[in-house]
């Protein structure tokens, strides 16, 4: 059956923390709009959820990434005040590495071409700062005072109810089987339930669910499941109240990041590196994996200082991984009305509000250069065999 509305403005398939966004960057624009979520709002079974994840500017991925960064600042500020809800929290983050890591390189790089806030501190300074931890003097840190933490659930569930504020519809608990576009120019949207609906645009935000949509364009994506615990230990100082900071960590294990202890759940800690790569999203395995927690457990024994260390929670969600660990974000080949985004490989929800807000102006004709470096041609090959 076909709804009622002639034709939406624009169709925003799936919900999460890009898709919430989109659908509120759409909805203050006065277009009808409607948001199309296999969950339901919030929900825990894809990548934005957990309470937490740590926003930063200093970005040692690649410093292209920090005026991006530095308008998603701006614009949590501004969701904040709409919401009225305090959703992000200035604990700092302190990176820790030896000095001529990747890691290290690339955020003082970043600081250094962006004139961003870093504090370089010795081993000994950390652990004075913090007593908490322990660290060898052949690593050091990297301070990022303005950094911190978002609540991730809360900005989901802030975006999706402010974008209905704005008159946004949305479908929740319902799947998508397929999108088409029609010799109108217009866009064909059917869902498991044989509704048939359409509209001018379309934003694709499918998160781990990303393959099922994008085959045709051969972008090889990996979904990746990805463990988190909370741990409660005999420290006072890792409560943010006392001064505990957010942390990544680039050990010869891994690269492990945390959070201070906000709640009584303790201090959340997670690898970031690794993972094991998931055939099928709907397939994820959820219950606790032994090889991750151990993982976890080493780096906090060996990073650590606590006499008694308690697992009391954990989560899993997934990473969509690209084939360079950068985002994907362009129109549909061949399609002017149509984008998506893709591939966040972990580290993209800090981004949010500005990844919606660039998607509704791609659908919209508009052009911002400051993304081409995530677009999808990065993947094209020359003759030689190199990247273009």
């Amino acid at each position: 059956m076909a709804r009622d509305h002639d034709l939406y403005d624009l169709i925003v398939l799936g919900v999460g923390g890009v898709g919430s966004a989109a659908l509120y960057a759409a909805a203050r624009r006065g277009w009808r709009v409607l948001g199309i979520e296999q969950f339901g709002v919030a929900h825990d079974r894809g990548s934005s959820h957990g309470q937490t994840r740590i926003i930063r500017a200093a970005y040692y991925e690649h410093p292209n990434y920090v005026p991006l960064a530095k308008s998603a600042f701006g614009e949590w500020a501004r969701i904040e005040r709409e919401a009225g809800e305090r959703l992000f929290r200035a604990a700092g983050l302190l990176q820790v590495g030896k000095r001529d890591s990747e890691l290290m390189e690339g955020v003082r790089r970043s600081a250094r071409e962006h004139g961003l806030n870093v504090d370089a501190l010795t081993a000994a300074e950390i652990e004075a700062r913090w007593p908490y931890f322990q660290v060898t003097d052949e690593y050091s840190g990297l301070f990022e005072p303005g950094a911190g933490y978002l609540r991730v659930e809360q900005c989901v569930a802030h975006l999706t109810k402010l974008a209905k504020k704005a008159g946004a519809e949305l479908l929740t608990n319902t799947t998508v089987e397929r999108w088409l576009p029609l010799d109108s120019g217009a866009i064909e949207v059917r869902t498991s339930d044989d509704e048939v609906i359409r509209t001018r645009r379309l934003v694709v935000t499918a998160g781990p669910w990303s393959q099922n949509f994008t085959n045709s364009m051969q972008l090889d994506l990996q979904v990746v499941r990805k463990q988190q615990q909370w741990f409660q230990m005999d420290r006072h100082e890792i409560h943010e109240a006392n001064g505990g900071c957010c942390f990544l960590f680039d050990t010869p294990q891994g690269c492990f990041y945390g959070f201070p202890q906000i709640d009584h759940l303790g201090m959340k800690v997670a690898e970031h590196s690794g993972g094991q790569a998931t055939e099928a999203a709907e397939a994820l395995k959820r219950g606790i994996d032994a090889s991750d927690l151990e993982r976890c457990q080493s780096f906090v024994n060996e990073w650590f200082r606590c006499g008694k260390i308690r697992l009391v929670h954990h989560s899993v969600c997934m990473y969509t991984m690209s084939p360079d660990q950068h985002f994907v974000i362009d129109r549909w080949p061949g399609l002017h009305n149509v984008a998506f985004a893709a591939g966040l490989s972990g580290h993209g929800f800090k981004f949010v509000p500005v990844l919606g807000k660039h998607l509704v102006e791609l659908v919209d004709g508009q052009e911002n250069s400051e993304f081409d470096f995530l677009k999808l041609n990065r993947f094209e090959r020359q003759s030689d065999g190199t990247s273009v």
